[in-house]
């Protein structure tokens, strides 16, 4: 009987786990030193990433493709 169920579990998993993925890595942590007024600095723990963000609480995507290359 658990054998039945095993791929149903699985697959439920497996969907909740791919639908996150974006946002998984990223460990958003606030910078109030580098605030602009109401907009507000985040930097991400896993990635390096740095965002700005009006909204309450830190960004809902990875940033981490932005930004394009250094001069």
């Amino acid at each position: 009987m658990v054998l039945l169920f095993a791929p149903i579990i699985f697959g439920i998993v497996a969907y909740l786990a791919w639908r996150n993925r974006e946002v998984r890595g990223c460990r958003w942590r606030a910078d109030s030193t580098r605030d602009k007024g109401t907009l507000r600095m985040y930097r991400c723990a896993a990635c390096g990433a740095e965002a700005f963000t009006a909204s309450k609480g830190p960004p809902q995507t990875c940033k981490k493709g932005l930004g394009g290359a250094p001069l």
